[in-house]
This record gives structure tokens, sequence and C-alpha cells, in this order.
């Protein structure tokens, strides 16, 4: 399965070596495909750089070893429909766009209310129920 990563999940990998850490080892090994765009990893590093700096490094060994998928054009018409706020939007979009089946996202404060409901072929995860869905 391709699965999309959201910002929060590449912070929370790179920062500590925690159970989101864990997550992501456990879908490589079980072979799913994690995937992000220049968005959500531009997002990932701005926010460690200002929150933890020394992790930079962590992030960019994480990166080494999943996909990230390169987003053309989303169609605009696609980015305004999705019930998220803007900024959150082109998360979504470019997993839509690239074909993932799985949307995985920690912001329970923009995506919460749309955790377990599938968007034009992408379901919205929180870590656990991703875990819970894919792995246990």
């Amino acid at each position: 399965m391709r699965v999309f990563l959201d910002a929060n999940i590449l912070f929370s990998a790179a920062k500590s070596d925690g159970a989101v850490r864990a997550l992501l080892a456990l879908l490589e090994q079980s072979g799913h495909e994690c995937c992000m765009d220049a968005y959500v990893i531009e997002e990932a590093r701005r926010n460690l750089g200002a929150k933890a700096p020394d992790r930079i490094s962590a992030l960019e060994r994480l990166l080494s070893r999943m996909k990230t998928v390169s987003v053309q054009q989303v169609d605009p018409a696609l980015g305004t429909s999705l019930p998220l706020p803007v900024k959150d939007r082109p998360a979504l979009a470019a997993a839509i766009h690239q074909g993932c089946e799985a949307l995985v996202t920690g912001d329970r404060t923009h995506f919460g209310a749309l955790y377990g409901r599938t968007i034009h072929g992408v379901t919205i995860h929180s870590p656990r129920s991703l875990a819970e869905a894919l792995l246990l």
C-alpha cells in the first residue's frame, strides 16, 4: 500500500526514537511504500529547524529511505473541494494525485474529523489507526 506521510509524521519520526519512527519502520518492513512530497518535507524541515535543529540530520536519513513524489500541478478545483484549511489541503491533494491509499497524520485539530474517512480514494488515518489497520 502507498501511504502518504504528513509533515507532522516526518517531524515526529525525526525528533525522537518513539512510536512514530517505529511505525514507519514497520511499514517499510511490511512492504508498504511511504510517500511524501516537497510541500510536507519543507514544512517538516522548517518545524525541526525552529524546534529541534539538531534533528534535521535524522530527518534527512529518514527521507533517504522513502519515496518523494513530485506533484506537478494539482487541479485547483480539487484543492478547493477538500474539507480542510487551506494550509492542509496540499498534503491531501498530493496523496490523491499520487494514488496513495492512505494519508497518515497526527494533526487532530485539522484532520481529526476526517480520521477513518476516505476522500477521493485516500483514507485519512492517525498513526494508531493506520497501525491497527495495516499491521495488527
